[in-house]
């Protein structure tokens, strides 16, 4: 995971995603709550880690950044989430360090003196020369996230990289796993180890010979590339969860305009922040998958069970710890709360009755399928043959409606009356907007 927070690179990135070129540098820096200097000189680094990472762009590509995030649309997860975990985990010189060492212990073991004397000769002349120490400890952290291990016991040890796996599969086989792989991770809730997984297995296909085999096999796309940068902070927060820790975090409100508070150094220079300063203790971590958003759910002193949008945490820290007593209680606690949530809602518990029509003339039942997929704890009666009953009490009809909503003209809410007449006068509003300007159409 990346050593270094990046919470404005990843407000800048999302923010551009969103909004394209709509905005000038004036209102982009204003809405990001920065300096116009500060915009300029992000957006430099920016391009400069693109460059670094997406060979082969064109020039006009180069110069706009939205461009260069959009020019595949499909690979467009790549740059979005991988490049600035790379550029910020680690440095330029450790970054071609670790490069050379895989390299080189991808083809035989090798001890730690036979790779610093390559490294040494191996390294660019603008780059200084690795000692002992910081080989071993490269070895060490390797070894720690399981890419290298020890080749036998013996000392000196001999170190090799972990490729069994990739080179015990044929063609076939590791093709089959790409195409696996690369299904799951733009579909399925984004993953920083799955799109590292995907581009792992793309340059094992690469070294064999076989990247034409993979080029657009697939066409699909994981439809909220924007929030996939949210994650950025889940390894805090299960660090926090698992080790029973209070975190603290600055929380800008995705509500308010602002979306990042730049953090003065200079006492004359600074202001009152724009967000809120908290300290929580961290129970549970929700994924809204109708949305791309993920919710963290904590306990904060006097204000009881708080939920957090996760774009809106920067500076996200570890605290202290709580006992495990504690800690059970405000878990037990805040799961009564949301034991009916469709989500995170809890609101007063509601009885919502629905009527669900089968697709006409299609053998498959579509939509019975997704109701049992998606209702979560709703049961499901037949009715007769072309439609069925759905039941299920949630904490509020805020998350659930626009669930029914997508169902269009297949679903029809029975109960309560007043979220039937809602349903009403909105499909009323909606066919207004498709009604003939002329009178002779």
């Amino acid at each position: 995971m990346a050593r270094e927070s990046f919470d404005k690179e990843i407000q800048f990135l999302r923010l551009l995603t969103l909004t394209g070129d709509a905005y000038n540098r004036q209102q982009f820096a204003a809405r990001l709550g920065i300096s116009v200097h500060t915009y300029d000189k992000t957006l430099r680094y920016l391009k400069e880690m693109m460059n670094a990472n997406q060979q082969g762009l064109t020039n006009e590509q180069d110069m706009a950044l939205t461009e260069a995030i959009r020019y595949n649309h499909y690979e467009s997860a790549d740059p979005l989430l991988l490049f600035l975990y790379r550029a910020k985990s680690i440095k330029a010189s450790e970054s071609l360090r670790l490069t050379l060492l895989l390299s080189a212990m991808r083809q035989q073991a090798l001890t730690a003196m036979e790779l610093m004397d390559l490294c040494s000769e191996s390294m660019p002349a603008d780059y200084p020369a690795p000692d002992e120490k910081t080989i071993r400890g490269d070895l060490k952290y390797l070894e720690e996230i399981g890419v290298i291990f020890r080749a036998d016991g013996k000392r000196p040890y001999r170190y090799r990289a972990s490729t069994e796996l990739v080179d015990a599969l044929t063609n076939d086989e590791l093709i089959d796993l790409y195409d696996y792989v690369d299904i799951l991770a733009n579909t399925q809730i984004p993953s920083v180890q799955g799109y590292l997984l995907r581009d792992t297995l793309k340059k094992a296909l690469r070294l064999r010979g076989l990247e034409t085999d993979i080029t657009e096999s697939h066409v699909y796309k994981y439809h909220y590339h924007s929030r996939i940068l949210d994650e950025a902070h889940l390894y805090t927060i299960y660090q926090a969860i698992e080790g029973r820790r209070k975190l603290t975090f600055l929380y800008l409100s995705p509500k308010k305009e602002k979306r990042y508070a730049s953090k003065n150094t200079n006492p004359l220079f600074e202001r009152e922040s724009e967000g809120t300063d908290l300290t929580v203790l961290p129970l549970r971590v929700i994924y809204d998958h109708q949305y791309g958003r993920w919710y963290l759910i904590a306990h904060q002193g006097k204000q009881g069970v708080m939920k957090f949008r996760m774009e809106g945490l920067t500076g996200v820290e570890l605290g202290d710890a709580v006992a495990e007593e504690e800690f059970d209680m405000r878990l037990a606690h805040a799961e009564r709360q949301l034991q009916q949530s469709w989500v995170i809602d809890s609101m007063r518990p509601l009885p919502v009755k629905v009527r669900f029509f089968r697709p006409e003339g299609s053998a498959h039942d579509f939509v019975r399928e997704r109701v049992e997929s998606q209702g979560q704890w709703g049961t499901i009666t037949e009715e007769s043959e072309s439609t069925f009953i759905y039941e299920i009490v949630v904490n509020g009809i805020t998350e659930i409606k626009p669930w029914l909503r997508s169902f269009g003209s297949s679903c029809e809410v029975l109960a309560p009356l007043w979220l039937r007449k809602e349903f009403i006068t909105e499909w009323k509003e909606i066919q207004s907007y498709y009604e003939p300007v002329r009178e002779d159409l």
